[in-house]
């Protein structure tokens, strides 16, 4: 009877009804009695909570609540922490966060705790939590820092952790994580990477032969620090990339960042919104592939179950034999890409099944009718406006015609084509509205 409570299926309700009154005639208990109590535990089975239950509830979403509303930074970041294990989680708080004007910082040895922490109207991310670093390093990094202060150059953090917290594995995983972004540019770090593990394992042998107190600095002068290396700088895509393989997550940025206003365009569905959509239903999803696990058909056919990533959250993918085979060179990880999906609503919960894919850059930088279209109000439109908007356009030139809707004060529109033609990138989409505001580009569609 408790199980059939707990599942809430109905026809087992029934059946247990009737076992339940035969066996209170046996043990003599009235009809009606009988018929009452079993009315409760029915309606207690569509949903139920005791008194005590129910206070308690209630006590602790009062509190949630007063946290969050009057200490939101605090708040967040000891739910980030307490979900640390949990990628899922973690993605659709990290998103919720910046929705409330929070900053999610990268790693810094010279702020961050062992895992998420308030700083200012910001929250940091933690050192334990970098591939390959570990609680026993954060805890001597921070120990460091409380008692000489921050780290002023990769030679000072060098000359100040022993040896035995630090690898080339862990330099590399702090260097491209963002961690020792304040000690320097993230290329030239990992180019000096062999300077800094020469310079470790000298200063570890000098504090175990006692040379810094015992003889002092005339017996054993100490050599000059090194300078960093000049390197080539990473792009972007380099750089969150690097950042998502030693956090688990994008953390200063996203791939799909530069194309948020392009994707309101498209209607594109986030992933923290697939779990309402009906069963059936075909939806457009702009994401990343974070993981992927091969499969084969029982007749020996190809397919694959991918996790895929916005910048709200995580949902399971399944690309059948079919639009796996249609799709397969774009279905790598870290590429932008849109796709067709149908939404399967299952026992288990939601998930996607692949129509069909496409590289969201193609479809990006795709002007609409052979048109790049600007609409500007001219109510609202400053002489300044009008400068930045024509330095944007002769900083983009391509092959784009482009045409200004210009919206008069009374309402009526004058179309105007101008000479100039351009590059409708994402990012002189998103510059223009910038400048212009959220509507003014009008189309660039695929």
């Amino acid at each position: 009877l408790r199980r059939a409570m707990g599942k809430k299926k109905k026809e087992e309700m029934a059946a247990q009804r009737a076992k339940f009154m035969a066996g209170c005639a046996a043990n003599k208990l009235p009809e009606k009695k009988a018929e009452k109590i079993f009315n409760l535990m029915e309606e207690f089975a569509g949903y139920g909570f005791n008194k005590s239950h129910s206070c308690a509830y209630a006590l602790l979403a009062y509190q949630t609540a007063y946290l969050k509303t009057h200490y939101p930074v605090e708040f967040m970041a000891a739910l980030l922490t307490s979900e640390a294990g949990s990628t899922e989680k973690v993605v659709k708080y990290i998103n919720e966060a910046r929705g409330m004007s929070i900053s999610i910082l990268p790693p810094d040895v010279n702020e961050s705790d062992l895992y998420f922490t308030p700083v200012g109207e910001a929250i940091r991310f933690g050192l334990a939590a970098i591939k390959n670093v570990g609680e026993n390093t954060a805890k001597a990094i921070g120990e460091s820092r409380l008692a000489q202060g921050e780290f002023g150059s990769l030679y000072d953090f060098c000359e100040r952790i022993e040896s035995r917290f630090l690898n080339k594995r862990v330099f590399e995983s702090l260097i491209k994580s963002g961690a020792l972004d304040s000690l320097g540019p993230r290329e030239s770090l990992l180019a000096s990477v062999d300077e800094a593990l020469a310079t470790v394992q000298r200063a570890s042998r000098m504090r175990e032969s006692g040379q810094h107190g015992l003889f002092g600095a005339a017996a054993a002068p100490a050599p000059a620090p090194f300078e960093l290396h000049q390197a080539e700088p990473w792009s972007e895509e380099e750089r969150l990339s690097s950042e998502y393989a030693m956090l688990g997550f994008y953390v200063s940025g996203h791939p799909l960042a530069k194309y948020a206003s392009r994707l309101a365009d498209l209607k594109v569905v986030s992933l923290d919104q697939v779990e309402g959509q009906r069963s059936g239903k075909e939806i457009t999803v702009a994401a990343l592939i974070v993981s992927s696990r091969p499969m084969r058909s029982r007749k020996g056919a190809r397919w694959a179950i991918f996790t895929i990533q916005d910048m709200t959250g995580i949902q399971e993918l399944l690309a059948f034999p079919e639009s796996f085979a249609r799709s397969e060179p774009m279905l790598k990880p870290g590429r932008p890409l849109l796709m067709k999906v149908r939404v399967q609503v299952e026992e288990s919960g939601t998930r996607l099944s692949l129509e069909e894919a496409r590289l969201l850059q193609d479809i990006a930088d795709r002007p609409a009718n052979g048109e790049f279209r600007v609409r500007l109000n001219l109510r609202k439109l400053s002489e300044q406006a009008m400068d930045q908007l024509n330095r944007l356009m002769a900083d983009s030139p391509g092959s784009c015609p482009v045409v200004f809707e210009l919206c008069r004060p009374d309402g009526s529109v004058a179309v105007m084509r101008a000479r100039q033609r351009v590059n409708p990138s994402p990012e002189l989409v998103e510059a223009i509205r910038q400048v212009c505001g959220d509507h003014a580009v009008a189309s660039v569609g695929a």
